[in-house]
């Protein structure tokens, strides 16, 4: 029987044959290209925030942004400033047709002189081990970052001297029935009156109704902010504070002076871009 192959056949390959060259590069671009999707996934993993693929609306998210922003008062605990009045920004884009909005909580606290590492370290360790907080080191300073479930970030960042924003993120959402805070007022604390007496050394009539923002406690209490953004303007000085403070002052800086009671902490602010007066109860 003649070897001769039969046109329109392919030659039989066996074993040993070789590779086509052609072969091994799709087989290494095969390669290649997997292990740069695994790195991406494990970077992502590490430094992105939550994203919101279950597309949940902002009433749905709002409990848990609440439950957060307690977790971190809880966490934080006597270097707590201030919780800071929550955020809904509209105008994001869910889709190109559909507009969504951003809700974001905040809770300001303060360090100790050259203790702003150790308050992070503090913090991330203090929170849900479910949350998976840690600190790093940026270009920008210190950062912390966990993650509250639900595509819900949290972050730490520096916000002036000695002070970190610790902040609660939906990031853009479905805007549904919308954001309200939960009813945890319904009983005046303890830093209605201290405010009332901050601002009566500065001079200024207290406000009958000042700004309240609350958080439920993880142990079932509730911490509370009241502030005043009444513009205190040459007021605003830290002599007549001083004498209402239990022990010298929690912060003073060129920005912020911060002092406690035996009931609260009081913070006077006259940052540029929110100037205002605060008082606030932590949880037990």
């Amino acid at each position: 029987m003649s070897g001769a192959v039969q046109t329109g056949y392919a030659p039989p390959t066996g074993p040993d044959a070789p590779v086509p060259s052609r072969r091994r590069w799709l087989l290494a671009a095969t390669v290649a290209w997997a292990l740069l999707l695994a790195l991406l996934a494990w970077t992502s993993v590490r430094d992105d925030p939550p994203t919101v693929r279950e597309q949940r609306t902002l009433s749905e998210a709002g409990p848990l942004v609440d439950r957060a922003v307690g977790e971190l008062v809880a966490a934080a605990g006597s270097a707590v400033l201030e919780l800071t009045p929550p955020q809904v920004e509209r105008g994001c884009r869910l889709t190109p047709l559909a507009e969504g909005a951003t809700l974001s909580r905040s809770v300001a606290v303060a360090a100790a002189e050259s203790g702003e590492r150790q308050l992070l370290d503090g913090l991330a360790d203090r929170l849900p081990e479910d949350w998976r907080a840690g600190v790093r080191t940026t270009p920008d300073g210190l950062r912390l970052r966990a993650d509250a479930g639900e595509f819900v970030a949290v972050t730490g960042r520096p916000a002036g001297e000695r002070r970190f924003r610790l902040t609660v993120d939906t990031g853009c959402r479905p805007i549904g029935a919308g954001y309200r805070q939960a009813d945890d007022a319904a009983t005046a604390g303890a830093e209605v009156a201290e405010l009332a007496d901050a601002l009566r050394v500065l001079g200024v009539p207290a406000e009958t109704e000042p700004e309240l923002v609350t958080a439920r406690c993880p142990d079932g209490g509730v911490a509370r902010t009241v502030r005043s953004d009444t513009d205190l303007g040459l007021k605003a000085q830290v002599a007549p504070l001083a004498p209402l403070a239990t022990g010298g002052p929690v912060l003073e800086t060129a920005e912020a002076y911060a002092y406690r009671t035996d009931r609260a902490t009081v913070l006077l602010d006259t940052s540029a871009d929110d100037p205002h007066l605060a008082a606030t109860t932590v949880c037990s």
